[in-house]
């Protein structure tokens, strides 16, 4: 295209272009595996105050962009972040995580929960995305994200992470009907945000329903893929042109169905081969992923490697290079560095190394 107004490469992969490369970022980029990061934690300790005031949202965002320029600029945030605007309030704990107290449990307090009016709750989130926008130009796509139902319920049901997750799977099991109106309250407040998010500046958003990974394939049908699917029909009713991203976390069991959620793309984890998830999850699907964030604790020879192997197995239509979960605390700095060089110059070193 001429002129200055190029369409950023990760855009172009999510709309399942061929390219050279595939554009490349990390979930969890913008965090604690850097300096720059951790200095400013200390000045503003609350997580709440680091991902609601746009100030910090917009400095922290553009941390990562500024030091290994990814194609792709997420919103930091929290999958919880809109929850108060729909009366259910939450606190994160540094080292414990989120809070939700009391947690929800009861049909009255079910009934509570109110639809999200995101311009009234989290006028933050437009001031943010259109910054971004803003910021980065047509060098990289802004990424919006929103939790999925199943997992923003289990939050609200659990109180707080956990393990086993029995207090909402009882629920399911024993007082479905009063589950799947939590569900559905939360599924359409969740089209809604998504909707804000794109109407603010994203190009793309990614949905996380990071403990939908827990459920049986059957569970699964019957209280996460209907609701991911309410959200996506709700956002593609008025943004069709909008990409949207699935992540769950331990899916390799669930990848066909997770196609049939309806968004474009599908982010694997390292669990499952990434030739054998494009296979799986057919050629309408693009695929994101799906390098272990432990490979970036290896030498600069095993990062390459990976980073290639992976490339050559997922092709060059539809895939967006990234870490098959977050990237984590501790990691080089100098490595996370070489994975967005490397990926940069896939093309050249996949002529070099065939």
């Amino acid at each position: 295209m001429t002129g200055s107004t190029q369409i950023p490469y990760l855009l172009r992969a999510a709309r399942g272009e061929v390219l050279d490369r595939p554009p490349v970022w990390m979930m969890r980029q913008a965090g604690r595996y850097m300096k720059v990061y951790r200095d400013l934690r200390e000045k503003y300790p609350s997580f709440r105050e680091r991902s609601e005031n746009p100030e910090l949202a917009i400095e922290i965002s553009m941390q990562p962009f500024r030091a290994f320029q990814p194609d792709g600029v997420i919103l930091f945030s929290d999958i919880l972040t809109p929850l108060p605007g729909m009366g259910i309030p939450f606190d994160i704990i540094e080292s414990k995580g989120p809070i939700i107290d009391p947690p929800i449990r009861s049909l009255e307090q079910i009934e509570k929960v109110h639809p999200l009016d995101p311009a009234e709750s989290l006028p933050f989130i437009r001031e943010i995305l259109q910054t971004l926008r803003q910021e980065v130009g047509d060098k990289a796509t802004v990424l919006g994200f929103v939790g999925a139902p199943w997992t923003l319920a289990a939050y609200a049901i659990e109180g707080k992470s956990s393990k086993d997750y029995t207090i909402i799977k009882s629920m399911a099991f024993s007082e479905p009907a009063m589950l799947h109106q939590l569900l559905g309250k939360i599924a359409d407040s969740i089209a809604v945000y998504v909707r804000y998010q794109i109407d603010c500046g994203a190009q793309v958003v990614q949905m996380f329903d990071s403990w939908a990974g827990q459920l049986s394939p059957q569970d699964y049908e019957t209280f996460a893929m209907p609701y991911q699917q309410r959200v996506v029909q709700q956002v593609k009713a008025t943004h069709p042109d909008t990409p949207m991203i699935l992540y769950i976390n331990g899916s390799a069991g669930l990848l066909e169905r997770m196609a049939q959620s309806g968004v474009d793309i599908v982010s694997v984890d390292w669990t499952v081969d990434i030739a054998e998830a494009r296979q799986r999850l057919g050629s309408n699907v693009g695929v994101q992923g799906n390098i272990d964030p432990c490979v970036l604790f290896g030498s600069q020879d095993f990062i390459r490697e990976r980073i290639l192997d992976t490339i050559r197995k997922a092709g060059n239509r539809g895939h967006i290079l990234n870490l098959g979960h977050g990237i984590l605390p501790g990691t080089p700095e100098e490595n996370a560095a070489f994975f967005f060089e490397t990926a940069k110059q896939a093309d050249k070193l996949l002529a070099v190394h065939a």
